[in-house]
């Protein structure tokens, strides 16, 4: 049961919404910074992380949730007395709920203008800190860190009062996968930053490369008949990639329509005229350009 939730989100996407129905329920809410005023704002009861803890926000913002009264609160296990005993003694409430999303770092270091301090500024430490913790006690801890979830989540809070197993362990699977990702993003802007780093003039290849995927959809078989395939997509996929588009009618794409596909269409946009090619198993069998 969802006694307690901390709301802290960069994304403010459905937050008011999500904060409301969750006080409807008898939540009490939990925040920190432009959040907890844009709630408070919008007359939403909730109180503010540093109240909570006792310990102000400080360093412009970098320590706020960093606390063991927020931590402790998210990583104590229910079933384990010792646990509820060290919680006692230390006057720390649990927490049932985390909502978090975290700074836009993949947005900021894509601008031609992002130094490196604005990268800096950028690279959330307190928000993964505590999705990692939520998921973790996924059992006990119910993790958000996609607005797309609030809504089946509210549902299942309506109709059952909690949320089964099955979806807290789906919410915590997604949460690894978003916080490996936010990492590896990290990791890729730094490792290409060369000796001139201040002025973060980046290389196309950098020393470390993380690459993130996710499944499309399993093909009908692969290559052959006899082999099995799935079609990936880069989840930081450039514009005009293959991946990025969408299928507009027909059955689905085998996985040699779709290598196919790809052949076909990265041969013609090194075309600056209008061009077209024909594809047999991946090859360029024809290729032409014309005014039509």
């Amino acid at each position: 049961m969802i006694k307690q939730a901390l709301i802290s989100v960069s994304d403010k996407t459905g937050v008011l919404d999500l904060a409301r129905a969750l006080a409807a329920l008898g939540v009490n809410i939990l925040s920190t910074g432009g959040t907890a005023r844009l709630l408070a704002d919008n007359g939403i009861a909730v109180t503010e992380v540093a109240d909570y803890t006792g310990f102000p926000e400080m360093l412009d913002g970098r320590v706020k949730t960093l606390h063991p009264k927020i931590h402790g609160g998210i990583l104590a296990r229910r079933d384990f007395p010792e646990h509820a005993a060290a919680l006692a003694a230390h006057a720390i409430p649990t927490i049932d709920m985390v909502v978090v999303n975290l700074y836009p770092f993949v947005q900021t270091v894509s601008r031609a203008d992002c130094s490196l301090e604005d990268a800096i500024e950028n690279i959330d430490i307190g928000g993964p800190a505590m999705l990692r913790s939520a998921a973790k006690n996924h059992k006990d801890v119910l993790v958000l860190c996609d607005p797309a979830d609030y809504a089946p989540v509210l549902d299942a809070l309506r109709t059952h009062g909690d949320v089964d197993y099955q979806a807290r362990f789906g919410l915590a699977k997604k949460v690894f996968a978003h916080t490996a990702q936010y990492d590896g993003s990290i990791t890729n802007y730094f490792t290409s930053l060369g000796a001139d780093h201040q002025h973060a003039t980046r290389s196309s290849y950098p020393a470390t490369l993380n690459l993130h995927f996710e499944k499309v959809q399993e093909m009908r078989y692969g290559e052959n008949p006899h082999q099995s395939a799935a079609f990936y997509r880069d989840l930081l996929a450039p514009v005009g990639a293959l991946s990025n588009y969408r299928q507009l009618q027909g059955k689905e794409l085998s996985y040699n329509n779709i290598a196919d596909a790809d052949a076909a269409w990265e041969c013609v946009k090194t075309f600056s005229e209008t061009a077209c090619v024909i594809i047999k198993h991946a090859n360029p069998c024809g290729v032409a350009v014309g005014a039509s």
